[in-house]
């Protein structure tokens, strides 16, 4: 099984394409090795080249609406009504009983919900 590294754009479109090929391979086969190291090689290298910036709690929890097709009114529904506005306009700051909700209802990290963001000023 030869597989070279990813430098170059031109790389990253063959090994991508290699993993389409192998993407139904059985468990247990030469294929499924070569499928495994190919999309942990594509994994490092787009980590490298478009990386993600770490999301505030905030953004977390839109993100998380977005990605799971939740409203406004799901998330109320977790934290109360006003909470949930004020929250999502970052006029009010997630308290830790709104992060141990969101965390049990919605199986958000909480690690991801507990880090310093800045509010919008007043005025």
């Amino acid at each position: 099984m030869e597989i070279t590294p990813i430098r170059t754009e031109a790389d990253h479109r063959t090994a991508v394409a290699e993993i389409e090929r192998l993407w139904d391979a059985r468990e247990g086969t030469e294929a499924f090795d070569r499928l495994d190291v190919l999309a942990t090689l594509v994994d490092a290298w787009e980590a490298r080249r478009w990386p993600v910036a770490e999301l505030d709690p905030v953004d977390t929890i839109k993100a998380d609406m977005a990605l799971n097709g939740r409203s406004l009114g799901d998330l109320t529904a977790v934290i109360g009504k006003s909470r949930a506005t004020e929250v999502l306009k970052r006029q009010r700051p997630l308290t830790l009983g709104m992060i141990r909700k969101l965390h049990q209802a919605w199986h958000i990290p909480a690690d991801r919900l507990v880090g310093e963001y800045q509010l919008a000023s007043k005025g």
